[in-house]
């Protein structure tokens, strides 16, 4: 029976945290008595203020595990839950975004679609043709389609969708990148995808399920400025041009546009 570990990364999420941990833990656990798979859950707090721990701990099952940093970076959290995970006989190691935005469903297709085949990683795809997407703007659509053909310009990547929160990979991938991740923030994902590729890992996408979540606490515009900052950053980190980077971070704090997200 396949082992699944589900790191879920949380910062700040404490009105969403228990109705995403409430649905999964119903799900994977009917599964789990049916013996169709073992899994576990890692929660993975990134420099909470609120009260989400508060409400992790009052979730007492052998299959969650709480991870606690002072970092706020989505990457980073992701990472460290990796690394738990690997301390378990976990057979496909993924993660899912807190606020519910993939279904507990989408997420299992995941692993039915990594589960039969021979690749390394599956991500979920939201702009896939028979992709179900429920409450997004005409402006966010934009938004992920001008940003894609972006991605997909600089890196090459046969990709419809690097950014949706729901990705599973194989252990032996999880290995060979859980040391090889610098980039925490806006390109972790990207960055993730690239990495896999060039360490000859195949990593497929599949059509998802997935429900935008209207009380999102990103500043949409500026996100969006930091992901493009971060793309052009990544996509210059592999190339003969890193030394740009390397100059750019050696410079004083206030002739530099943007924060770093070079870890």
């Amino acid at each position: 029976m396949i082992k699944l570990a589900i790191v879920i990364p949380a910062h700040n999420e404490e009105k969403r945290i228990g109705r995403t941990l409430d649905h999964y833990l119903a799900y994977f656990s009917e599964l789990k008595k049916r013996e169709m798979l073992d899994f576990e859950i890692i929660v993975v707090l990134n420099a909470c203020k609120d009260n989400t721990r508060e409400v992790v701990d009052k979730y007492k099952h052998r299959e969650i595990f709480v991870l606690e940093f002072d970092i706020a970076a989505k990457g980073f959290a992701v990472v460290e839950g990796f690394k738990d995970a690997l301390k378990r006989n976990n057979d496909v190691i993924g993660f899912v975004d807190a606020d519910m935005a993939t279904p507990p469903s989408a997420f299992h297709s995941l692993v039915k679609g990594l589960e039969h085949g021979q690749h390394g990683g599956i991500i979920a795809a939201r702009w896939r043709r028979e992709s179900e997407i429920k409450g997004q703007t005409v402006f966010f659509n934009l938004k992920s389609f001008i940003f894609n053909l972006i991605v997909r310009f600089l890196f090459l990547f046969p990709y419809s969708d690097t950014q949706c929160g729901a990705k599973l990979f194989r252990r032996e991938a999880v290995i060979y990148v859980q040391d090889k991740m610098r980039i925490t923030k806006w390109a972790f994902d990207i960055d993730l995808l690239y990495k896999l590729r060039r360490g000859g890992f195949s990593v497929i996408e599949i059509p998802t399920v997935w429900n935008s979540q209207d009380d999102s606490k990103l500043n949409v515009i500026k996100a969006t400025v930091e992901m493009l900052l971060a793309v052009f950053r990544l996509r210059l980190v592999h190339s003969p041009f890193s030394f740009v980077v390397r100059a750019y971070d050696a410079l004083p704090k206030r002739l530099k546009v943007h924060h770093r997200i070079w870890k």
